[in-house]
């Protein structure tokens, strides 16, 4: 571990500009960190296949580069390319989620390493493959199909996220001493491991590495990002991030995820 600072740093919306792309200045701004002894952390709700894959296309996979995917669930070294720490559900917690979201119309999907796993081919896994750059495989009973316990549940509600806020509080009783539920976004509803997300993923690093707090930086733009920007010393919200992010933060970028706002935060706090 190198003994710079460390930057916990969101993918879509954040790192990531509106086309999945990095800019120059972004990716300068880091290699150059690097080079410094600071580390970097993708911390992010992809899975691990989606996010190695955008880490290795923009050259992050050296050392000092981390990931924690799944919103906490996986903590990997993306250059030795080891799992240092992995939490999953019990699938009979997934069967009761696919059942509870079917009986109210919801969209439901969960993962093995490599894929989405989902029951039919819809518009919510169209939307959110492209979007994660996720390949998919059709399973017409998914959770009873399950040989492994997946690292988290996603529900899908394109069309109102009022839908999904009314099955979080109606599960909210059975689900609260089993898994960890929050929306992550207006369309999204994740169900991770008890006591999983991001904040507590940065204070396990942290605790497997040695890290002081007074070394972390955080940056994200939603809802999921709120607990990370909350546990690191300085908690940042890009300029795009919703209101509740900016909120929670220590300081709001003046660009935003289009406009090198990682690049910002590494010239102004590492």
């Amino acid at each position: 571990m190198q003994q710079g600072k460390v930057l916990f740093m969101d993918l879509d919306d954040t790192l990531l500009s509106d086309d999945k792309s990095v800019s120059p200045k972004n990716l300068a701004a880091i290699r150059t960190a690097l080079l410094h002894g600071n580390s970097f952390v993708v911390t992010t709700g992809r899975p691990v296949k989606s996010s190695t894959k955008v880490i290795k296309e923009l050259g992050l996979y050296s050392p000092g580069c981390y990931l924690i995917a799944f919103n906490g669930s996986v903590i990997c070294d993306c250059a030795a390319e080891r799992i240092f720490q992995q939490k999953t559900i019990p699938i009979p917690y997934v069967k009761r989620l696919f059942d509870e979201a079917k009986k109210a119309g919801i969209y439901v999907q969960t993962y093995d390493k490599a894929d989405v796993l989902a029951e039919c081919y819809t518009k919510e896994l169209a939307y959110y493959t492209k979007r994660a750059q996720m390949t998919y495989r059709l399973l017409s009973d998914t959770a009873n199909a399950l040989t492994e316990e997946p690292y988290k549940v996603l529900l899908i509600c394109l069309e109102s996220r009022a839908i999904l806020e009314k099955f979080q509080k109606e599960n909210f009783i059975w689900s609260e001493d089993k898994m960890n539920s929050f929306l992550s976004g207006s369309a999204y509803l994740e169900y991770c491991p008890l006591g999983v997300d991001k904040g507590t993923a940065i204070l396990e690093f942290c605790r497997l590495f040695g890290i002081s707090l007074e070394q972390t930086i955080a940056i994200g733009d939603e809802w999921n990002d709120i607990s990370m920007i909350k546990a690191a010393h300085v908690g940042v919200a890009v300029e795009n991030a919703v209101d509740a992010v900016k909120e929670a933060a220590d300081y709001v970028t003046v660009r935003d995820h289009n406009h090198d706002a990682v690049a910002e935060v590494i010239e102004k706090f590492m």
